[in-house]
């Protein structure tokens, strides 16, 4: 079996209400699909947010970037993943958004090849549940505690609240009384950013004592000093995001005390290969682990992120899925969701169906050109 064709799809799909967070209202969810076919008729789908704050890619970067790198992945039997991550790799600096979605539908199109589920491919199996991170933001104190009582109610354990969007002091009032809500559960805060090193250090002491686990991403990405100030200064678990784009920086901030655990994403990494990777790191070095997707990703990028939560050693951060947030899914059967967890997907292939009706409708027109 060969690969015959490889199709950038970018759609924009409708969210349920808007997710507000620090530099950035997300109001419609921009993706692109990456549809492989083989030489068999055989169809793999992957999927890569656009993420200009996070990734430096948007729709049209993308789209780009995978017809650029379509020679190399062309032609080639599509269970040699790591082969074609290599020759992307050697034909295209970055990108790893655009490498993401190609390299999932490469696992998606070797499961059904296969008859073999994609955490398979990955690893052994080590749980067939995975408890789910909830996501409150709002920004609005009465609809936030009114989102939290709703989601606690509805089973979920886990759950992170958006910072960084108001004033540190006002930010951490929000968290204190959403965390008197979810007392004795696993809460985190994420300013995605959206804190100077002194804003940051202002809200940790505002919100010790009040029942949060971990603070995310307080200050800027490149910002390692100012990780470090922020955990050195509270008992609070400090984690990085935006600042994770590698195994070497997992490494850094682990040596620099800048952070004691990690929101890991497939577009950041380059593909769920790599989040297995990462989580591995993370495992030998006592860091904690959420497995991630952005904002209004759809059931394709949520079925290949649950995959890998299901082999990585520890997961004590919860998952992330996000199509839950979307108006409209891109498959008629999206990943199901219950009491606040999971169950992993044993179907061939990433285990959904994409309804390519779905994705017609919600396509979108990108003017491409040639890059290079």
């Amino acid at each position: 079996m060969r690969i015959k064709t490889i199709e950038p799809i970018a759609v924009s799909l409708p969210m349920l209400k808007p997710v507000i967070m620090a530099g950035e209202e997300v109001r419609r969810a921009d993706n692109v699909l990456v549809r492989i076919e083989s030489d068999t008729g055989l169809v793999g789908w992957g999927e890569a947010a656009s993420a200009p704050v996070m990734t430096g890619e948007t729709l049209e970067s993308i789209v780009s970037a995978v017809h650029y790198l379509e020679q190399t992945v062309r032609g080639r039997d599509p269970a040699d993943i790591a082969g074609a991550l290599a020759a992307m790799d050697g034909r295209m600096y970055g990108n790893h958004g655009a490498k993401a979605g190609i390299e999932i539908a490469l696992h998606d199109l070797t499961g059904r090849a296969t008859a073999t589920p994609v955490h398979a491919l990955l690893g052994a199996k080590r749980r067939s549940q995975v408890a789910l991170l909830a996501v409150i933001g709002g920004g609005d104190v009465d609809g936030d505690l009114r989102d939290a009582e709703k989601k606690k109610s509805a089973g979920f354990t886990a759950f992170k609240i958006k910072v960084g969007i108001d004033t540190p002091e006002n930010d951490a009032a929000r968290t204190r009384a959403i965390c008197k809500i979810l007392n004795g559960l696993l809460i985190s805060a994420d300013a995605n950013q959206g804190f100077s090193t002194a804003e940051a250090l202002a809200y940790v002491r505002a919100v010790e004592g009040s029942g949060l686990n971990f603070f995310e991403q307080p200050v800027m990405a490149d910002d390692l000093a100012g990780m470090t100030a922020v955990a050195a200064a509270t008992k609070i678990a400090i984690g990085a995001d935006e600042g994770i784009h590698s195994l070497d920086d997992i490494a850094h901030h682990h040596e620099h005390k800048a952070a004691r655990g990690v929101s890991l994403k497939a577009i950041k990494l380059g593909g769920i290969r790599a989040v297995v990777e990462a989580g591995r790191l993370c495992e030998r070095l006592g860091m904690s682990v959420n497995i991630s997707c952005k904002t209004g990703e759809s059931s394709v990028a949520c079925a290949a992120a649950l995959h890998a939560a299901c082999v990585i050693p520890n997961i004590a951060w919860a998952l992330t899925l996000t199509h839950t947030a979307l108006g409209e899914d891109v498959t008629a059967q999206p990943v199901s969701t219950a009491n606040g967890h999971v169950d992993s997907l044993d179907r061939p292939g990433l285990g959904v169906e994409v309804d390519e009706d779905r994705v017609r409708r919600h396509r979108v027109p990108i003017a491409t050109r040639n890059v290079a």
